[in-house]
């Protein structure tokens, strides 16, 4: 900082958050170095539309204009979640169970069985259930976190994912066969508006800093949808320019800026400009890259390689691939999420019925699990956090 120069860009950007909140209350190429590591192109310096168009009524305000993860640290409980017991829940898809780990003992204490291919554990907006997409049973399982019991399914077709807007007023569910994001009243489900789309696959999103608008992935066309979350609709569409892309997790940088997708066949994750929307550009992070995970710093972001049994760690300063964690005896790290502390990864093995824990530190492995056939989006709970965003826990 110049000493004649106080009042620099990061304290405008601050005193533009905070009257936000007052206000509330009432794609380039990339380049490799010289060690061969892929860096991804450096997104521009823009002024936010968010801070010239608003968030999204009802949404709560950005604690930070340069974190949108600033909610997300160590001990930041909600007053909801501050009883629940710290639990692992994993959907095995192919045995049609919920298995429940405590992470202290990493011991399986209970398997809950549900409906047809559960995929995906997601916390809801309010924070007070779990919800078990079960894919080809049509039904939601809720779960109480207080307890770890099973309530009465929910009718719901074709859930294969599911989020909540910013503003907590829809669930969206990511109707992947029916090609639909179906949007719902969040606490009873009830359907309020179908959004056809044209795509196959849709399956993960994220929303913008904002809250204006989401990026869908669709795994089966290799495609990338726009959302207006207000207007529940499609406003935006292209092809990821790889032959075969099969586009999974996406999530956004803590700055707000940037979106990255992972693509289990093109084995890396695209880096979006999401309000331009202009063609994205491909950092490679190893084969069968799955699921996005940020660390409680807003440091990094863990990558899982699912076909390669490792993680890649992207540095968000440095914006570069800092380093790769191989699991012991290989594997496949696919969905999860970060411990409470920060200090463990928690992924599924998709293909081999275990479930995998790593020290975030030192990427060395702390325990393998052995849990039901098909483990897929399994959660992590509680988190802090103030609101879910859905899928297996985007906590703002």
């Amino acid at each position: 900082m110049h000493p004649t120069t106080p009042f620099t860009r990061r304290t405008a950007a601050l005193l533009a958050g905070v009257l936000l909140a007052l206000l509330a209350g009432c794609g380039s190429g990339g380049t490799t170095t010289e060690a061969g590591v892929t860096r991804a192109a450096a997104p521009p310096d823009r002024h936010r539309k968010a801070a010239a168009s608003g968030q999204l009524p009802g949404m709560p305000p950005v604690l930070d204009p340069e974190d949108v993860y600033a909610a997300d640290r160590p001990g930041m409980f909600s007053p909801t979640v501050k009883g629940f017991p710290s639990r692992i829940y994993v959907p095995n898809t192919n045995s049609n169970t919920v298995s429940v780990i405590d992470p202290k003992t990493y011991k399986v204490i209970e398997t809950v069985p549900v409906g047809a291919q559960p995929q995906h554990v997601v916390p809801s907006w309010d924070l007070k259930t779990l919800w078990v997409n079960n894919n080809r049973g049509h039904t939601l399982t809720p779960i109480d976190p207080a307890t770890g019991a099973a309530g009465r399914p929910v009718d719901v077709h074709d859930p294969y994912n599911l989020y909540f807007t910013p503003n907590g007023k829809y669930a969206i569910v990511m109707a992947s066969l029916d090609r639909e994001l179906v949007f719902r009243d969040p606490h009873t489900m009830e359907t309020k508006k179908t959004e056809p789309v044209s795509c196959y696959g849709v399956n993960h999103a994220d929303f913008s800093a904002d809250g204006r608008y989401f990026i869908v992935s669709c795994e089966f066309s290799g495609e990338l949808l726009k959302v207006d979350t207000e207007k529940m609709k499609v406003i935006g569409q292209q092809r990821l320019p790889f032959k075969g892309a099969m586009p999974q997790d996406v999530k956004l940088s803590p700055d707000g800026r940037t979106f990255y997708i992972a693509d289990m066949i093109a084995h890396g994750m695209w880096v979006l400009d999401g309000e331009k929307f202009t063609r994205p550009t491909l950092l490679p992070t190893g084969k069968g890259a799955h699921g996005l995970y940020i660390s409680r710093d807003s440091k990094e972001m863990y990558i899982p390689n699912r076909g390669e049994g490792s993680v890649s760690v992207f540095d968000f300063r440095r914006n570069k691939l800092a380093k790769k964690w191989w699991l012991p005896d290989g594997g496949s790290p696919d969905m999860g999420g970060v411990s409470n502390d920060g200090k463990v990864l928690w992924l599924s093995g998709r293909y081999h019925s275990e479930v995998y824990a790593i020290d975030t530190r030192t990427g060395r492995q702390l325990a393998r699990i052995p849990v039901g056939s098909g483990p897929h989006g399994l959660a992590v709970y509680p988190q802090p956090g103030r609101y879910s965003l859905g899928h297996t826990g985007i906590f703002r």
